[in-house]
């Protein structure tokens, strides 16, 4: 029921950059789409902006850096006042150079890459916690569970060299040890070959969804070779549905990030349970996400108006409840964008005994 009366007026519209088709991850790209889509029905339902409704004008990239930048640069001219949304962290990287270059406002919601800018900028701020942040998080769990040699199976790209990056430097200052694998040199088969004599006691998963994660999980674990090696994906395969779908009992018990808290706010739990019915199944981290991204930038366009500057200079003044927990954004050393920087951050896996339901293994 709306609060106030929605004018006749032109629409406040916001753009959103969402990966809806393959090579994109299209499960993630419907979730944060699904998030995104009812917190503009509740600010409408609310009485919009200032008796305006707000409106999404949705890009498909496709997971593609090119494409996310032909978006951004069309959603500038067509008068948007914010671009939101994006799940990849090469494609969110895009689009916010982009963003930074016409001088439109971008709240990212989901890509975790730290370098999201080049330098410094005013124009972009991150909802997701940054990648060094989640991952330091993800090897404190590894290094507590006594894995300190591990293995990672990883293809070329900037977000799977710079996690590398992450885990080797955590674990070399903690006296471990991190071994690379090329999967665009191995297949899964010869990568078990290849796990028998490295001493690794875990093997984490820094490649693409579907392929070849699906069938790397599928040989690792038919190989008794090396059964009882731990299979972890810190980037968040194993939350979607499509993962256990593929993988039946071989789903559970890989742990990975996941950034919602073990208890969401009434807010959150209310969002959840509208999520739950309009996807068919548990939203993601994700999902939240994308309502996190609008309920803000809602805030922001009531208190500051449509102006696109003025937007960008009120990062640091956001102060909004979301599902995840108050909302708040501030500079954090070597990020070059406005951070929330207290993000929940999770390690969890799928219970053996009942694949649906997450177990909390770790907390950052």
């Amino acid at each position: 029921m709306s609060l106030s009366p929605i004018s006749d007026g032109s629409s406040v519209q916001i753009g959103a950059l969402v990966p809806l088709t393959r090579p994109g991850w299209v499960g993630a790209g419907r979730h944060l789409l699904a998030g995104l889509e009812l917190a503009v029905r509740d600010v409408n339902d609310a009485g919009g902006i200032g008796g305006r409704p707000l409106e999404l004008v949705v890009r498909d990239t496709a997971a593609d850096p090119r494409k996310a930048a032909a978006a951004v640069e069309e959603l500038a001219g067509l008068g948007v006042s914010a671009v939101a949304g994006e799940y990849h962290s090469v494609v969110a990287r895009s689009a916010a150079a982009r963003a930074d270059a016409l001088g439109l406002p971008f709240l990212c919601s989901s890509a975790v890459l730290d370098a999201l800018t080049e330098q410094p900028t005013e124009w972009v701020a991150r909802l997701s916690p940054p990648q060094s942040r989640g991952w330091r998080v993800y090897a404190d769990f590894l290094l507590g569970a006594g894995h300190s040699r591990i293995a990672v199976a990883t293809q070329a790209s900037v977000y799977w060299a710079t996690g590398t990056r992450i885990l080797r430097d955590h674990f070399a200052a903690r006296g471990g040890t991190v071994v690379e694998f090329d999967m665009n040199a191995l297949t899964p088969s010869a990568l078990c070959d290849e796990l028998v004599n490295t001493g690794a006691t875990a093997l984490l998963l820094l490649v693409g969804h579907p392929d070849p994660a699906v069938p790397i999980v599928k040989a690792v674990r038919g190989d008794q070779r090396v059964a009882g090696l731990l299979i972890g994906a810190p980037a968040g395969q194993p939350e979607f549905a499509e993962w256990a779908a593929s993988l039946g009992e071989d789903s559970a018990a890989i742990p990975f990030l996941r950034y919602r808290p073990e208890r969401l706010s009434p807010l959150g739990a209310r969002v959840e349970t509208t999520l739950r019915e309009q996807l068919a199944q548990a939203p993601s981290f994700v999902a939240f996400e994308g309502y996190d991204t609008v309920t803000v930038l809602a805030d922001v366009l009531r208190s500051h108006g449509t102006d696109r500057a003025r937007i960008a200079e009120s990062w640091p003044r956001v102060a909004v409840e979301g599902t995840r927990g108050q909302i708040r954004f501030s500079r954090t050393p070597g990020i070059s964008v406005w951070q929330w920087r207290w993000a929940p951050v999770h390690v969890v896996d799928r219970d053996p005994g009942e694949p649906d339901r997450f177990r909390v293994l770790h907390a950052g």
